[in-house]
């Protein structure tokens, strides 16, 4: 286990290197535990956490299609999208954060697009 969260760090710190969010531009950075899911707009200028959300936040109904966590994701990404809008930012960089984009990251920066953020 311990070896699979270092690989993890390792991705996550390589793709540190390319991207870095400003004030017009922040970072969505997504953190995806095995229960839960969180996202965080990002100044990395000032290292300020401009805007977040998780699925504490979030009461959905079961759904045919998809499965709890994914929907949950997908409406975390509308969530933060939401509030992104609220503070006048409709540009971000994505950062996935290590984690291959499927599932339940695929599904938060979906809500998110469609929650109207452009990345």
């Amino acid at each position: 286990m311990l070896e699979k969260q270092l690989k993890r760090l390792r991705r996550h710190k390589r793709i540190r290197t390319r991207i870095h969010g400003t004030k017009e531009r922040p970072r969505l950075c997504v953190f995806r535990s095995l229960s839960h899911i969180y996202a965080q707009l990002i100044n990395d200028d000032t290292a300020k956490v401009l805007v977040s959300a998780s699925d504490k936040e979030v009461k959905v109904s079961k759904d045919e299609k998809m499965t709890r966590k994914v929907l949950v994701a997908f409406e975390v990404g509308k969530l933060i999208a939401k509030k992104a809008q609220d503070q006048k930012t409709e540009r971000v960089i994505f950062d996935r954060g290590g984690i291959v984009f499927h599932g339940r990251v695929k599904a938060l920066a979906d809500g998110a697009r469609e929650g109207g953020l452009k990345f």
